[in-house]
């Protein structure tokens, strides 16, 4: 310690050090930085490669999206684009979660639901709307007389989510990892061919219209990947919020009057 340097200023800097954010010392003594000699800038890492400590070579910069993109469009099925996505390794999501969640449902269905991601109860039984949420769900389509478990295409709805993988602590996807489980989302639209997409909550309406704003955007058409969307509250919110439910309502209308050629 500079013998300069009495007890009460010594102690002052280190709890100056410790307000932003120091936990550990890095040596027994302190070093004087200015006198330590300049050592060499790493190169910037040209685009489409990252750098490395100096004299190491440089490693190629993954493109998770370009993979993603890649990995979907060599998916000729839906049961080839699951094992696609479960193969996918850059989503770190899949990490902290028990399992793959894909869909439920009957593909082919005239309606296919895109919701955000997966909860609890669905990390734990694989189906995506399988909590309270997704017992409201049920209620909602079976109210225009569809279902995720009817025997006839016509009467069934689809379902899936933009993110397959539970998040920590159920928060929002990020935006990295919307955009690279994106092309996995529309090639997936594309396998199930559905006539209508409902995107229910504002994180499918980010994937699918690239906007949020759910009270906004609700009850009115919009499209993606050349399908008609209708944007909708998420069921968990209308747990939450019970007088949305008759906006919901107008909206599920709104669906029914598009299946029967109405608008």
């Amino acid at each position: 310690m500079d013998s300069a340097m009495d007890w009460h200023r010594a102690r002052a800097l280190l709890e100056w050090q410790v307000e932003l954010g120091a936990t550990d010392a890095v040596g027994d003594t302190p070093v004087n930085r200015y006198e330590v000699a300049a050592t060499p800038k790493a190169e910037v890492a040209k685009p489409g490669v990252a750098a490395g400590p100096v004299g190491v070579p440089a490693t190629p910069r993954v493109d998770a999206v370009a993979e993603a993109r890649s990995a979907a469009g060599a998916a000729d099925s839906l049961d080839a684009l699951c094992a696609a996505m479960d193969a996918f390794p850059h989503c770190e999501l899949k990490l902290g979660a028990r399992q793959l969640v894909f869909s439920d449902g009957v593909p082919g269905a005239r309606v296919m639901i895109v919701g955000e991601s997966p909860g609890r109860d669905e990390d734990l039984q694989g189906k995506p709307f399988v909590g309270r949420a997704g017992q409201l769900l049920d209620r909602m389509v079976g109210a225009i007389g569809l279902d995720r478990g009817a025997a006839q295409v016509a009467d069934a709805v689809y379902i899936t989510n933009v993110i397959p993988w539970r998040p920590p602590r159920n928060r929002d996807p990020e935006a990295e990892e919307i955009a690279m489980m994106l092309p996995f989302l529309e090639r997936h639209i594309a396998l199930a061919q559905p006539q209508v997409l409902v995107a229910v909550g504002n994180i499918s309406c980010q994937a699918l219209l690239g906007r949020r704003g759910i009270t906004r955007l609700r009850g009115g058409w919009a499209e993606a990947f050349g399908k008609p969307v209708m944007p909708m509250f998420h069921p968990a919110y209308l747990l939450r919020n019970p007088a949305a439910k008759r906006e919901t309502w107008a909206d599920l209308l709104e669906v029914n009057a598009r299946l029967k050629g109405r608008t």
